[in-house]
């Protein structure tokens, strides 16, 4: 694949360049070295876009992040090498992030911005013996000076004199007098030239993260099936953390809208809410509850588009400084497992207990969604209550004048009388025991009372079982 920019190659794969293009050759030369070549025509507007969202996936890695020259984007992660386990770790994980975002990059490390951005610039002319990463001035300085000088865009315009008089490296040019080549050349060259071997100083206007977030990306076909957006929709979650790391944030809900045919037939768009229990910013957590969501999801039609927002934030808190970790697992890691299990199973069918201050178990035993905030109500702390209740009450026999559930049940505790309901239409009068059977399971049971002949009309119940 070779792209062209005004009828000349700004950029080659690797085939093509091993096949012996090279940039600022003409669509002719390149036809005629590698016939079966596919041009594309450079769109600025594209390649802006796709520098933007790349800004806004690395603020993940540091806040210090700037476009470069020849669309290039530069980060100082100097105070972030700690975090992330080195320079290597962090290299692989921005590589990673820039995959997601389907951009293939070509990166240098250096401790000035300049030099790391020629080192980036000669990997992609296809140097893969020079060195890419140096971590002191003094390594980086032999490493530099073997550079080619039409690496430097300020020499540009002075290639023709300079390799008139022999010099084609950067080292070279260095070895020029000062006075003269600033004479012949100005000050722009001199200066760029210092700023790569950290002779100069280099000033940048950091990008800065917008107060809200809502990211789009354009399939490159109409899809008919969820599983295959997780791709293009991961794009968005990997710009989405770096937001929220920049703005210091953790987003509690994210929408994502997936866009359909466009025209007469136009449908809405269909909109898939996640909503987390525990605010977070890490994107491969969002994006194993998006899998989850993708994977029980009909689509009504084709998807050609998909945009993201967060739709609910909170102000990021910091992790825990406890000396010793949680037994169990850390609240964190209790957080993740019931918004997994909500995204597989649905919100209704994920509860927490919810309860009420009522006598009556049935009432007082609520459940909600694990989703919904709650505050339990304030009960009474010495009830003996059962650890699991039955769905419904099961009627019991009677076998002997005695309660039979499994095996006859006998009575192990005094009667607890509860009468409520009254205030409502509902009123319950029963006596409340705990029954033990012949396997020694214990039983809460219960006898309704109806009027004075309770005992030759009483009616027995099984409500729950102790643990």
């Amino acid at each position: 694949m070779v792209v062209l920019e005004q009828n000349r190659v700004s950029a080659m794969s690797a085939l093509a360049r091993e096949a012996g293009v090279e940039t600022g050759m003409r669509r002719g030369g390149v036809q005629m070295l590698l016939p079966e070549a596919v041009f594309h025509t450079r769109e600025p507007v594209r390649e802006q876009d796709a520098l933007q969202q790349a800004a806004m996936a690395l603020l993940q890695y540091s806040p210090l992040v700037t476009e470069g020259e020849d669309a290039s984007m530069l980060i100082d992660v100097g105070a972030s090498l700690r975090l992330f386990g080195g320079v290597r770790a962090i290299c692989r994980r921005i590589r990673d992030t820039m995959q997601a975002l389907g951009v293939s990059v070509q990166m240098g490390c250096a401790v000035t911005a300049r030099g790391a951005w020629l080192l980036a610039h000669n990997a992609a002319l296809g140097k893969r013996r020079g060195r890419r990463r140096s971590l002191s001035m003094k390594s980086l300085v032999p490493i530099l000076d073997r550079l080619p000088l039409a690496l430097l865009p300020a020499a540009s315009p002075w290639l023709g004199w300079l390799h008139g008089v022999a010099c084609r490296r950067l080292g070279e040019l260095r070895g020029l007098p000062r006075p003269g080549l600033q004479r012949r050349c100005g000050k722009e060259l001199l200066q760029s030239l210092d700023c790569a071997y950290g002779e100069g100083s280099e000033l940048f206007n950091w990008i800065v993260a917008p107060p809200g977030f809502r990211a789009r990306v354009e399939l490159p076909d109409r899809m008919d099936h969820a599983e295959h957006i997780l791709l293009f929709a991961r794009s968005l979650l990997v710009q989405l953390a770096g937001w929220l790391t920049a703005r210091q944030l953790a987003v509690t809900r994210i929408t994502l809208h997936l866009e359909h045919e466009r025209g007469r037939q136009a449908i809405p768009p269909t909109e898939l809410q996640i909503a987390l229990a525990e605010a977070t910013w890490r994107e491969e957590h969002l994006l194993r509850l998006l899998k989850e969501r993708l994977a029980h999801l009909d689509l009504a039609a084709p998807v050609i588009a998909v945009s993201l927002d967060a739709s609910q934030v909170e102000a990021m808190e910091a992790p825990s400084d406890s000396l010793f970790p949680e037994p169990g697992g850390s609240p964190e890691d209790h957080h993740r497992l019931v918004e997994l299990l909500v995204a597989r199973l649905g919100a209704d069918n994920v509860l927490q207990p919810a309860p009420q201050a009522d006598h009556r178990p049935e009432v007082a035993n609520g459940w909600a969604s694990v989703l919904q905030k709650i505050k339990p109500a304030a009960l009474p702390d010495k009830l003996v209550r059962p650890a699991w209740l039955f769905a419904r009450p099961v009627a019991l026999t009677l076998r002997d004048h005695r309660p039979y559930y499994n095996s006859p049940l006998k009575l192990v505790s005094p009667a607890e009388r509860i009468e409520a309901g009254w205030w409502n239409g509902q009123l319950v009068t029963r006596d409340y025991y705990i029954a033990e059977g012949e396997d020694h399971v214990h039983y809460w049971i219960y006898k309704e009372r109806i009027g004075r002949l309770e005992d030759a009309h009483s009616i027995w119940y099984a409500q729950g079982v102790f643990g």
